[in-house]
């Protein structure tokens, strides 16, 4: 019977971590992190896209996005992400380390497609805000891999940069009431990263005038889709903010 117990338990909670999301701006919980489909640029475009909690353990996610997406090559259709739910409301200068993991790849992918995979980083001179807000200063973005020739906001301001291992242009340049500031790979994909996020508040605060005073409000990491068709699995994807 404790058997019988347990295994329906068990049984329970895989079933609901496989749930597939569709909606527009559907979200759903997954254990530390909130998935969410954000399709906000779908309008310019014709087609669809659906996102699926896969596991979840501890501090760590794993879920995949399937989508398919024509017209407006220059436009982006969504942001289907991960944001972590207890991971913000630390100021930059109390920030000790940001330690981040992040599997991914692509399952199946059109040649060619118009596509990046990035965290999504927001801060702002209070501990709390929602993204994409009145309450945001900056956004700050780290393109693991951005195919098909597309570009970030704003201009590209310095190449070579080196933090955690791998190597970066950045790209700054305002959108509505914030800052954008864009470190793209320039190793290619990079499906398979770890680091200190610290490292990229630091070289922005001491390079690009981003106060040390400002708060992290919110980590997302996911997809751009501009155009074409594919799935993409995240393995796993984990982040931590220690003061």
């Amino acid at each position: 019977m404790r058997f019988s117990t347990l295994f329906s338990l068990v049984a329970v909670a895989a079933s609901a971590s496989a749930q597939t999301i569709s909606g527009q701006f559907d979200c759903e919980p997954a254990g530390a992190y909130t998935l969410c489909q954000n399709l906000w640029g779908e309008s310019a475009g014709v087609g669809h896209q659906t996102s699926t909690l896969l596991s979840t353990s501890g501090n760590s996610v794993s879920w995949r996005t399937v989508w398919n997406w024509q017209n407006a090559p220059n436009n982006v259709k969504s942001y289907a992400n991960v944001l972590h739910n207890t991971a913000k409301g630390v100021q930059l200068s109390n920030l000790k380390s940001a330690p981040t993991s992040w599997q991914w790849t692509y399952e199946t992918v059109s040649n060619p497609v118009r596509a990046d995979v990035s965290y999504d980083i927001w801060t702002g001179v209070t501990p709390s805000g929602q993204p994409a807000s009145s309450a945001s200063s900056f956004e700050i973005m780290i393109w693991l891999s951005g195919r098909g020739g597309i570009q970030p906001v704003g201009s590209q301001v310095q190449s070579g940069i080196s933090l955690a291992g791998h190597n970066w242009t950045l790209w700054k340049g305002p959108n509505a009431n914030w800052e954008v500031l864009s470190f793209v790979s320039q190793d290619g994909d990079i499906t398979n990263f770890s680091g200190d996020l610290k490292q990229f508040f630091d070289f922005i605060v001491q390079n690009y005038g981003v106060a040390s005073s400002q708060f992290v409000q919110a980590i997302q990491t996911g997809t751009e889709p501009f155009t074409g068709n594919a799935s993409l699995l995240i393995n796993n994807f984990s982040v931590a903010l220690n003061q």
